[in-house]
């Protein structure tokens, strides 16, 4: 008896249909130049919460299970790459947690995202076009952590935000758009 491993349900779909979609709709000569989904990036940038240059145990154990309960992978510590005096930043000292995301892990965040977290979102009126960057990378920010349902806000000690960051291959804008609008991805209406 072989045992079959199922695809993220976002990954069947854009093999089966969203690739097909972005070939006809640009005039893409070749499967090798459709977008694709590279990365997801999460941040939490944790720089304001230093008490003189120490991170506080429960802020970090917190931002620890976040984001291990949202990814399924441990996130790793950034450190300040140099001292900025406005900003009360010595080089050397926590500035945020980060974890990357590649295959189902990916995958499996992605629809989570678009179908639990987005909606909600407090008074939400759709996703920026606008945070595309040249290459057709999208980055959006969360204000606080309750969003994800697999956050129990009553066990947090405190709120935070995070940057979340969609990579792309082999990309532009446009492209990168199309493919997240054909995802389910909830971008602000034009206005007519």
């Amino acid at each position: 008896m072989t045992a079959t491993i199922e695809q993220p349900r976002l990954q069947s779909l854009y093999n089966d249909e969203v690739k097909a979609a972005v070939l006809k709709e640009f005039n893409l000569s070749n499967v090798s130049m459709a977008p694709r989904l590279a990365k997801i990036t999460v941040n939490v940038g944790i720089g304001r919460f230093l008490d003189n240059q120490k991170l506080k145990p429960e802020i970090r154990d917190t931002v620890i299970a976040t984001l291990t309960k949202i990814s399924g992978q441990k996130p790793i510590m950034l450190y300040a790459k140099k001292s900025v005096a406005n900003f009360k930043v010595r080089e050397g000292a926590p500035s945020a947690f980060m974890v990357t995301m590649r295959g189902d892990y990916m995958w499996n965040f992605l629809d989570r995202l678009i179908s639990l977290a987005i909606p909600r979102i407090k008074d939400f009126r759709g996703l920026k076009k606008t945070s595309f960057d040249q290459a057709g990378n999208y980055s959006m920010g969360l204000t606080e952590q309750a969003v994800w349902p697999e956050i129990n806000m009553a066990e947090v000690n405190f709120t935070h935000g995070m940057n979340i960051n969609l990579v792309f291959e082999d990309s532009k804008p446009e492209l990168s758009k199309f493919v997240l609008e054909k995802f389910g991805m909830p971008f602000e209406r034009d206005e007519e």
